[in-house]
């Protein structure tokens, strides 16, 4: 297959409503597929992802972000003011023709902008749509705005994230965001099938909240055991040691993961520890039992090495490990240049950067993305005269009432 082969969602067309993460990643991942993507702003209320660093070195402030760069690949943009009774009139048309419709705004927006699912559906019978927000369309907590890492804290993961006798510190970032959309992608995909075989659309509600207490099933079932969960840090109850241990070298680390006494022996060998501690610590139950003082023990060793050089020694002998690595070490990093992983492309404001390709490869299929992200209002003129038959005169009207761009 080659790029110019048509890719399986090629003439599906998707309603792009949501922002920062986990929705855009969603709709990135139809339109790297073949999907038409059209993401609706408006310049008083554009995607947020627009407005965050990282930067590039252009004047331009929502067309300047890194961050909304790297989730918004692919898609056509159009700015439509949906508080405006015309603006609303562009979204019908835009259902009308198209496939799904994702939105990301909390609870209740779209009910007061007149934009149900039924009001959605008795447009195009055949559209897909879904909602993703924090904690749902109903219950007592619909209504709350939040990002993901306020899923993460009401699922229970701040609480078993950080070191021992220490505050809660939470994942990285926006945790569930980075876990739900491939629900929410599922969902979408699922719903589609069954377009197929009924030729009827469907309505979806995802939750944050949902998938990630979802992902914390081994938690759950513990705590029904009478089991407590408590944060320490790197540490598991399976394996020991089991830290990144600081190398040679300013903020140098190696991951180290040992899980069987064969393990424990070649990762004393390696290191050299005195023979006497190895045998001492041959057992996990001994290892467990001393863990804080066998960490700094290894630290003791580990600080002489070159971490990528421990880490090539260890895995070679079948030893789990890995160095560490900062985020201007990916780009040299041979797996993810082999895998295909980075996707060059060129946007007026940014020139030449790099965006993630999909996270996984179907045999003989090139997917996208192969176009940058759209430049705000980039396609409104276009989109509104070559699909929706618009006329000059009343995309200019439009414009004027500030129901377009």
């Amino acid at each position: 297959m080659t790029v110019d082969d048509e890719l399986p969602l090629e003439g599906m067309r998707v309603i792009d409503l949501t922002s920062t993460i986990a929705g855009p990643t969603v709709t990135r991942h139809l339109a790297d597929f073949g999907a038409e993507v059209i993401k609706i702003e408006t310049a008083k209320r554009p995607d947020i992802a627009r407005l965050a660093p990282p930067y590039a070195p252009t004047k331009d402030p929502l067309n300047r972000s890194g961050y909304f760069a790297a989730y918004n690949a692919g898609k056509r943009s159009m700015a439509v003011d949906l508080s405006l009774a015309e603006g609303r009139a562009i979204l019908r048309d835009l259902v009308m023709v198209s496939d799904v419709l994702v939105e990301a705004f909390r609870p209740g927006v779209m009910a007061r902008l007149g934009l149900t699912y039924d009001v959605i559906h008795n447009w195009n019978p055949r559209i897909v749509m879904a909602s993703h927000s924090l904690q749902g369309q109903t219950g007592p907590r619909a209504t709350l705005r939040g990002f993901g890492h306020l899923s993460s804290a009401a699922t229970g993961w701040f609480d078993i994230t950080g070191e021992a006798n220490a505050p809660p510190v939470g994942p990285y970032s926006a945790y569930t965001d980075f876990m739900s959309w491939p629900v929410l992608l599922s969902a979408i995909m699922l719903a589609l099938e069954v377009r197929d075989d009924t030729g009827e659309g469907s309505y979806i509600d995802h939750a944050h909240v949902d998938t990630s207490a979802y992902l914390a099933a081994p938690e759950l079932l513990a705590v029904q055991w009478g089991i407590k969960i408590e944060r320490d840090g790197n540490h598991e109850e399976h394996v020991c040691p089991n830290n990144a241990y600081r190398c040679r070298g300013p903020d140098a680390w190696c991951a180290i993961t040992v899980e069987t006494e064969r393990d424990w022996t070649v990762l004393g060998v390696v290191l050299g520890l005195a023979p006497d501690n190895v045998s001492r610590y041959k057992s996990l139950a001994a290892r467990k039992a001393d863990e804080q003082a066998l960490d700094k023990e290894i630290e003791a060793y580990t600080c002489a090495w070159n971490a990528a050089e421990l880490a090539d020694a260890l895995s070679a002998q079948g030893v789990a490990a890995s160095k560490v690595y900062l985020a201007e070490d990916l780009f040299a990093e041979v797996q993810l240049s082999m895998s295909g992983a980075f996707r060059q492309l060129k946007h007026d404001d940014h020139g030449n950067h790099a965006v993630l390709s999909p996270s996984f490869q179907i045999d003989g299929m090139i997917s996208g993305p192969n176009r940058p992200f759209p430049s705000f209002d980039a396609d409104s003129d276009v989109l509104c005269q070559d699909l929706l038959g618009y006329d000059a005169t009343h995309i200019s009207t439009l414009r004027a009432k500030g129901a377009l761009g």
